[in-house]
């Protein structure tokens, strides 16, 4: 097991009133915390002097003018400029970034990985990163790129931030902590993490070695989804979203930035720890999410909804009615319909769905889809529950029925996914997996009322 270095601890503010330990309730909230009292201006941004001799600076995940805007005000010990040096640039030959298509890799057919094997040589975060698929175009800032994360090492001294996405983060093995410039996020199996672009941290490893999904997303920002006649509860509610606390580091040490822009690293070298926001305020923020809190809705007389009444965060595009990705979950649940086919049904759609499976069994895939283990159904490509599935859920006694110790997600996005080199040939991929169909019958003899 790996644990924190002592020195890199964080000073962190008590437990303000009215929050859960180290965190502050709500989704896109406007929040307000200082780990020092009073370095946090009161009816103003930038006052002439910062108390306790801090710098005031404004980190903008929009546009000035967007509205609303999203936007924090840091109090730190250092400007962000005085974090930034001359940059070198780095290969990091796992992570890939859209557009990526590898003339001899074909993307298009239906694909299934077993988990990834945790490795042998030391990760972190950074060189632990291995790019499944990529979507778009980072440059235009649309589409996204999946990832499985391998890390067995803390990051010592060393920080990290995109300027090319924000990321979320989907553990499936291990514990580990984001040191962010906002706070602290530990982060476990069962819960999720978003990090916005641009923030600066750094990853340990509570509990390893650890491993997860990761979507990097190039485009809009995660929302809630709208909710339409659902109405105003169910699905993730906004106060089960956590963002942390201010804490920062004063500490004195050579370190290393490493940045990702435009698909391309680079790191610059530094004296100090750049996490070193003593107190904030706004809108723009990291933050956690316990997927148990995930309140499923459903048919509840018959028929099967699609699958996007699972949303659990969407990154809106510009085209109505698509999404740049949607992050759909889906978890333990009743299935009570009548006379209904209960599993996902046979289709292909518009979107291209890139599936992981965090623990238990999914309905439609009984076999072969296993905890760690990926699927990727590219757009337009038809897909749905193998041979043994449809048997048993066209001839089972449709009493109530919960499926229970189930929980994986899909990565949904209206851009095809390219698979990467290591996708292809690096990555355990289950070379049968498109014979899961073969069995499948020929049923129809033209008799009425034959079923």
């Amino acid at each position: 097991m790996n644990k924190p270095a002592a020195e890199q601890k964080m000073i962190s503010a008590s437990t303000p009133v009215g929050t859960t330990a180290g965190y502050m309730p709500g989704f896109g909230n406007d929040f307000e915390t200082e780990a020092l009292l009073g370095a946090l201006p009161q009816g103003m941004n930038s006052p002439q002097k910062c108390e306790y001799g801090l710098y005031g600076e404004q980190l903008s995940g929009t546009a000035f003018t967007a509205n609303p805007p999203e936007r924090t005000w840091c109090y730190r010990i250092r400007p962000s400029v005085k974090h930034s040096h001359r940059y070198e640039k780095i290969d990091l030959p796992y992570w890939k970034t859209a557009p990526n298509v590898d003339p001899n890799v074909v993307s298009l057919g239906q694909y299934r990985w077993d988990p990834v094997p945790m490795a042998k040589e030391p990760l972190t975060w950074l060189t632990g990163m291995r790019t499944m698929t990529t979507a778009g175009d980072v440059n235009t800032q649309i589409g996204m790129a999946s990832h499985v994360y391998l890390v067995t090492e803390s990051m010592v001294d060393d920080y990290f931030f995109s300027a090319d996405s924000e990321l979320l983060v989907v553990p499936q093995e291990g514990r580990l902590r984001f040191a962010t410039e906002l706070g602290i996020i530990d982060l476990e199996p069962k819960e999720i993490a978003i990090i916005p672009r641009g923030l600066v941290y750094r990853v340990e490893v509570l509990e390893g070695p650890a491993r997860g999904f990761v979507c990097e997303n190039y485009g809009q920002k995660f929302e809630l989804p709208g909710r339409g006649p659902i109405g105003a509860n169910c699905m993730a509610n906004p106060r089960d979203f956590k963002a942390p606390v201010a804490a920062f580091e004063d500490r004195d040490a050579p370190s290393t930035v490493t940045v990702k822009w435009c698909g391309q690293f680079h790191t610059t070298k530094i004296d100090h720890s750049p996490l070193d926001v003593v107190a904030w305020h706004g809108n723009y923020a990291p933050y956690k999410y316990d997927l148990r809190n995930y309140c499923p809705v459903g048919a509840i007389l018959f028929d099967h909804p699609d699958p996007s009444i699972f949303t659990v965060l969407t990154a809106p595009s510009g085209q109505p009615g698509t999404a740049n990705i949607d992050f759909v979950l889906f978890r333990e649940r009743w299935m009570v319909a009548e006379d209904t086919f209960r599993p996902p049904w046979y289709h292909k759609n518009i979107m291209s769905e890139l599936m992981g499976n965090i623990y238990g069994q999914y309905d439609a895939k009984p076999q072969g889809f296993v905890p760690g283990g990926m699927s990727l159904h590219n757009m337009m490509l038809p897909h749905g529950p193998d041979r043994d599935a449809f048997e048993g859920a066209s001839n089972s006694n449709l009493g109530p029925d919960k499926l229970e110790n189930t929980m994986s997600f899909m990565f949904e996005t209206r851009f095809p996914q390219h698979l990467t080199e290591f996708a292809a040939t690096g990555a355990p991929l289950q070379d049968d997996y498109i014979d899961c169909w073969e069995s499948l019958e020929k049923k129809f003899d033209g008799t009425p009322g034959r079923k």
